[in-house]
């Protein structure tokens, strides 16, 4: 065989080339990635302004610095340009003395009349009005600048929280009382005759009632709070260098933990014309995390409040009746792991016909329920099914319809996809508005009788269009991007992924994210972004044409993302792994999923895994080197809640629940430092206000008693995750020098 030299020595140089990570020029490109995909995406996003019910117009972007205002007209399923747009830069040209061409209008708070006949915008500095039937412009003063003209419309009400409160007031509604505190104590005022009457006197320095009351509709009764304060517990921090003066100084912070005595609330009755309380039995509501929703039946017979125990396991709806103070649960929720309050608590009270829509996950997936107020039984179950309701957009009683939004919906998507619906009150007439395989946010027309419904993905730029809302169907498409400049600038599309669970059936949903100069043929580390929080799921579902995670993987890194069991927006079953197991962090799916993706893409090499992570995430980043130190070797742990004792108490409390038990300590970073291998970074802002930072520091102190090594930088002045270009550098490098084994470019 005849070998031909030439070749084989372009053929190494060119391997040596496509292998070589780490260096100057990959740091250079990966700086430049945010410039490089800048504007680099047309027809991307639609901002409607109505017109009425039935029309609205938008700004269009062309790309380049040009646009198009686009007018719409739902009930004829027209879109045209909104306006002649060389007239109108022909009449401006001439009227500010400057060259103006169509597709570069410097038009901005645009105002078009409802008619469609006159259009007023700033340009030049000033304030114009334009007949469009004749182009001519009129001068109306100085132009609007940041503050836009008022809205054509408000903007429909969400209804999505469904928190319904009474109003807490001194004064009742038949004018004739009024309440005030003195030292805590309550006193009740007849305004006639000025007579005060004390209605307590046990009021100390550390219990006592709060402010305004919440008055029976007749004003025969009220309800007023009482409350014990919680303990003291501050948190200091030490401000090493202020700007201001040469000497530190000392901050405290209010900040209470797991464990600690918090505020109790309870709800007390009191009857106006005897002047006394009314004895209210708290078996049902002892130990409140919070008391919340107080307020009364129209016809002044009893009062509810949703009471949330604290532990987060119970939550009940409870009536306390007027003339007794007898109090029965109307809703009583339990849960085995966690009742999540924080994020799948919805209640809507129907007082016309004496029913509540409620919340709950009792059947797996988080769904709404019709109960009947008065017996407190489940008149049906409204949504059923195996996904889940993501959040209450509008209730419409009239017609008993609820416009939700739901994850999972359709079965061939990804699950995390948020699709809207509506559905009957009683269960029927489910139907899904928005089809498009992507992640969907709406748009309503005033009336609610039109939709803009803009979707995308990760690796799929957003679609934007007209649905009517009786039944969803598509009226006209109003734009689709256009990332084709985006795809000649060598970005690099992110891929969706997935993988099987644990449990060998569930899917775990991520990302992966590759350098624009991929070569299949080298080996590249793989770095996990990771973050775990049991409050929500984190991989991105819609699209962007710039990720940060782009810059990391563009120095020679294939850099992934996941959303591992334990996390939200899936089954109950799936979130509950968390519960009083936040050091698992969902690290067996991770770990499965990433050799899934290696078994398909060879070049991402598994003897080379690192994560990094801020929070939350800083904890799971230095805990997967603690718990999973085969698998991963190096990670950059920024500002991490490293011991749950540690950390702030509504968050914690949540997952791993109350009293504080051993598996706080189980899963502590601190408690098993010792067991540290592999590289680590860490980072803390001496001045973080979200988690304590000697939660790092108690971490520093167990590593060097353990005689284990580490890097640790922290950052004068800063808060949480506040790490600068200086922290970015840094964690670059240390993946570059302790991933790729290259020194990286930059040195003192």
């Amino acid at each position: 065989m005849q070998l031909n030299r030439p070749a084989i020595i372009l053929s190494l140089l060119f391997t040596t080339l496509a292998r070589a990570q780490g260096t100057a020029a990959d740091y250079d490109r990966a700086e430049k990635l945010p410039q490089r995909f800048a504007n680099k995406v047309t027809h991307a996003k639609v901002d409607p302004h109505w017109l009425g019910d039935s029309r609205f117009y938008f700004r269009s972007d062309l790309g380049e610095g040009k646009s198009e205002f686009i007018l719409v007209d739902c009930e004829v399923a027209t879109r045209r340009p909104a306006f002649d747009h060389a007239k109108l830069g022909a009449a401006l040209s001439k009227a500010a003395n400057t060259a103006i061409v169509a597709d570069r209008l410097p038009l901005d708070n645009l105002d078009l009349a409802t008619d469609g006949k006159t259009l007023k915008f700033d340009a030049s500095g000033s304030r114009w009005t334009c007949d469009l039937s004749t182009y001519t412009l009129e001068k109306s003063g100085k132009a609007l600048g940041t503050t836009p003209p008022a809205p054509d419309r408000p903007r429909r009400r969400n209804d999505a929280q469904g928190r319904t409160e009474g109003r807490r007031n001194s004064d009742s509604p038949d004018g004739k009382w009024t309440t005030f505190l003195k030292s805590g104590n309550l006193i009740l005022k007849e305004k006639s005759s000025n007579q005060e009457f004390e209605l307590s006197k046990d009021a100390t320095a550390d219990e006592g009632f709060e402010q305004g009351v919440y008055w029976s509709p007749d004003s025969k009764q009220f309800a007023a709070l009482r409350t014990h304060k919680a303990q003291e517990h501050n948190v200091y921090t030490v401000e090493s260098s202020p700007k201001d003066q040469l000497q530190p100084k000392l901050h405290t912070l209010s900040y209470l933990k797991p464990g600690d005595q918090i505020a109790v609330t309870k709800p007390h009755l009191f009857d106006v014309a005897e002047h006394k309380e009314i004895p209210v039995k708290d078996e049902l509501f002892a130990t409140p995390w919070s008391i919340s929703q107080l307020r009364w039946s129209a016809d002044s017979s009893h009062f509810t409040f949703l009471y949330n125990q604290r532990g987060h396991q119970i939550m009940r709806v409870i009536s306390v009746d007027a003339r007794t103070g007898q109090a029965k649960p109307i809703i009583d929720e339990v849960a085995k792991t966690f009742i999540d309050y924080t994020n799948k608590v919805f209640t809507r009270y129907l007082d016309d016909t004496n029913e509540i829509i409620w919340m709950s996950e009792r059947d797996g997936w988080n769904h709404l329920y019709l109960y009947d107020a008065a017996t407190g039984q489940v008149k049906n179950q409204i949504t059923k099914g195996d996904w889940i309701v993501r959040g209450v957009d509008r209730i419409d009683e009239k017609a008993r319809q609820i416009y939700f939004r739901a994850g999972g919906i359709h079965a061939d998507q990804d699950p995390y996809y948020i699709h809207y619906c509506r559905i009957n009150f009683d269960g029927t007439g489910l139907l899904v508005l928005t089809q498009g395989d992507g992640s969907h946010k709406v748009d309503y027309s005033p009336s609610g009788k039109y939709f803009i419904d803009t979707y995308s993905r990760v690796d799929i730029p957003p679609t934007s269009e007209l649905r009517a809302a009786d039944d969803g169907h598509l009226i006209c498409e109003v734009e689709k991007a256009n990332a084709s400049a985006l795809s000649a600038a060598g970005w690099q599309t992110p891929e969706r992924f997935v993988a099987k669970a644990r449990d060998g059936k569930t899917d775990i949903f991520g990302v992966i994210f590759r350098p624009t100069n991929l070569a299949p043929n080298t080996s590249y580390p793989i770095i996990e972004d990771i973050y775990a929080g049991p409050q929500g799921s984190f991989v991105p579902k819609n699209f962007a044409a710039y990720f940060p995670q782009q810059a990391l993987a563009e120095l020679g890194f294939i850099v992934v993302q996941i959303d591992g069991m334990g996390t939200n927006n899936r089954s109950k079953a799936f979130h509950d792994v968390c519960f009083k197991n936040l050091g698992d962090a969902g690290f067996p799916d991770r770990i499965l999923w990433i050799k899934a993706a290696a078994a398909k893409y060879p070049y991402m090499d598994l003897s080379r895994v690192g994560l990094y992570g801020t929070s939350a995430g800083g904890q799971s980043a230095l805990g997967g080197l603690l718990f999973h130190g085969d698998f991963y070797k190096a990670a950059v742990s920024n500002c991490g809640c490293h011991d749950n004792r540690m950390d702030k108490i509504w968050w914690n409390e949540q997952w791993m629940s109350w009293p504080v038990g051993p598996e706080y300590a189980a899963s502590s970073n601190v408690v098993n430092a010792k067991n540290l291998t592999g590289k680590l970074l860490l980072f803390v802002g001496e001045l973080d206000t979200n988690v304590d930072p000697a939660s790092t520091m108690q971490v520093v102190n167990a590593l060097i008693k353990a005689n284990k090594d580490f890097d640790l930088v922290v950052f004068p002045g800063a808060g949480h995750g506040q790490v600068g270009v200086y922290g970015q550098r840094r964690l670059r490098d240390f993946f570059v020098r302790n991933l790729l084994g290259v020194e990286p470019r930059r040195s003192n």
